[in-house]
């Protein structure tokens, strides 16, 4: 989900705005209009994110992008438009059209398909010429901004995410070593600073070095690269920025996570608590217990530490 940033041209929105959202919301507290939509990226994330609204009693319209969402988003949503990269001005016709005012953003766009697949408009090529500075927060705010100026705002991705949030602890009946717990604490740390960088979420560390940053790539890459570097045994820590705005780029994990962990043989998976998404929560942790995974959900305000 790193991915969302330098691809944010494909996206939009503005200042902080909780819409009339909450990530509290029950079907007691409907959204003035009963409608949102979803900004859909590659993953299961929006699929997830579309069930869960549907059941609260909202119509849920998407609009998805070609050759990164899955196709499947169009069984699970009311109505659907596909655009390519960088078809800003189609994106906010197509929510205008089905008079959709606020928005979610899920899913992330691989950066090497911005750099291959964009079709940008435009409007895109217009905002990109504004842009002092391309780092991922920036231009998404910009994109954001953009899409404020037709009456759409986009709002807090933890929404509707009741269940799939990741809970504070250790998940998985294997307890991190008191060793693990040290590169826990370390990563944790590194972690914090990439993202104050915006360079990524996602570290990989081996006896308190970092042998794996995520960059473009995505996490899925950077586990792999690190774990062969490290053999065996290392930690992955996945944390959101200092900074997160959490319309933008949640950090999200899934089954597919561990399973490229136990590929190259690491040995603990730490995200954060509360403001990191679980994907398949079942089979995620079925699967670390089954290759012996330590699974730990850590406090944004509190330092990791081993469980006394």
């Amino acid at each position: 989900m790193a991915s969302q940033g330098l691809s944010a041209l494909t996206w939009s929105a503005s200042s902080i705005n909780r819409c009339e959202l909450s990530a509290t919301m029950t079907l007691a507290m409907p959204i003035a209009d009963g409608r949102i939509g979803v900004i859909a990226g590659n993953g299961r994330f929006p699929i997830i994110f579309a069930d869960n609204a549907r059941k609260m009693g909202l119509q849920v319209y998407a609009v998805a992008h070609g050759g990164e969402t899955e196709p499947e988003l169009e069984q699970h949503v009311d109505r659907i438009h596909w655009v390519k990269i960088g078809q800003l001005n189609k994106l906010i016709n197509a929510f205008k059209a089905d008079g959709v005012r606020n928005v979610v953003m899920l899913g992330g766009i691989k950066k090497t398909h911005v750099y291959s697949h964009a079709r940008p408009d435009f409007r895109v090529l217009a905002l990109a010429t504004k842009l002092a500075l391309w780092k991922d927060d920036d231009i998404l705010r910009a994109l954001a901004a953009e899409l404020e100026k037709d009456g759409i705002t986009i709002c807090e991705s933890t929404f509707g995410l009741e269940g799939i949030l990741v809970e504070e602890g250790t998940l998985t009946s294997r307890q991190p070593t008191k060793k693990e717990w040290v590169d826990i604490r370390y990563g944790w740390d590194v972690a914090k600073e990439t993202g104050r960088l915006d360079i990524g979420q996602c570290v990989v560390i081996k006896d308190r070095v970092v042998v794996a940053v995520e960059a473009v790539e995505g996490t899925d890459e950077a586990i792999k690269r690190g774990g062969e570097l490290a053999k065996d045994g290392a930690v992955v820590v996945k944390r959101s920025k200092p900074q997160q705005d959490l319309r933008f780029d949640l950090p999200a994990v899934g089954p597919r996570t561990i399973e490229v962990m136990q590929s190259v043989k690491a040995s603990v998976l730490a995200v954060e608590a509360g403001r990191s998404v679980m994907l398949d929560r079942e089979v995620l942790l079925r699967t670390a217990e089954e290759a012996g995974i330590a699974v730990v959900g850590l406090a944004r305000e509190e330092e990791p530490s081993p469980a006394t």
